[in-house]
């Protein structure tokens, strides 16, 4: 059983920055990929960065160049810095965890970003 454990969202304008944390606690196994997931009501939920264990990056195109996820593998927290931001990036954030091949795949419980024109 992993719990994940969000922080970090709120209200910003538009240009500012929020910085989104993640802390994982439980059954982790070592070689995890970590990642943020956006979703907007009524819509599928989105990727918006993941990081492997070993610090490989993937980023959905409306978050390059403005967002930088990262990962403190001894505190198995993730980091998501959002910078530049746009009111199209207003959606609630999810944080998930997943260790391939071993069918672990958890979500936290969501947090909203809302940014204002």
């Amino acid at each position: 059983q992993v719990q994940l454990v969000e922080s970090g969202g709120g209200l910003v304008q538009a240009g500012g920055s929020l910085r989104l944390s993640c802390a994982a606690s439980g059954s982790i196994f070592r070689n995890t990929v970590m990642g943020w997931y956006r979703q907007a009501p009524g819509k599928q939920r989105g990727l918006v960065a993941s990081i492997f264990s070993g610090g490989r990056t993937n980023y959905a195109d409306s978050a390059k160049g403005r967002f930088t996820i990262s990962r403190d593998n001894a505190k198995n927290t993730v980091y998501l810095q959002m910078n530049s931001l746009k009111p199209e990036d207003t959606d609630v954030y999810y944080c998930n965890l997943n260790t391939p091949g071993y069918g672990q795949n958890s979500w936290g419980q969501g947090t909203q970003v809302t940014v204002s024109s």
